[in-house]
């Protein structure tokens, strides 16, 4: 839940209510209201109007510049990774900082037919 006096930024119009998407705002009240679909009320300077918003319409305007941050972080490390020819970085990156899969370690060898049969042994006085 967003506070009060908090700025926010237009995102999406889904009641076509004439919203100037990308603009910013604040929000100068909660609409309690149960019955009613919308659950802020935003002045928009801009328009010098307040506007009765559903929470979808609506985002921080830190959370925005959070994610275009972590968005450009990324874009930046994927040109490095592949300037620098960094194959292990460049997956990293790609695959959401996972560790990329080891290949599977050699099976152990085969036992020979004596050390079967005393491993056999062994496991039937158990």
């Amino acid at each position: 839940m967003l506070r009060l006096g908090e700025r926010i930024v237009i995102v999406d119009d889904a009641f076509e209510q004439n919203l100037p998407v990308g603009e910013y705002g604040y929000i100068i009240a909660y609409d309690r209201n149960p019955d009613n679909a919308f659950d802020y009320v935003v002045r928009l300077p801009i328009l010098g109007r307040n506007f009765f918003v559903p929470e979808g319409d609506i985002e921080s305007e830190e959370q925005l510049i959070k994610q275009e941050v972590d968005r450009v972080e990324r874009e930046a490390l994927l040109d490095f990774a592949l300037a620098t020819h960094n194959e292990k970085l460049f997956f990293q990156i790609m695959n959401g900082d996972a560790e990329q899969p080891e290949a599977p370690e050699p099976t152990q060898e085969a036992m020979s037919t004596a050390d079967f049969i005393k491993q056999v042994n062994l496991r039937a006085w158990i």
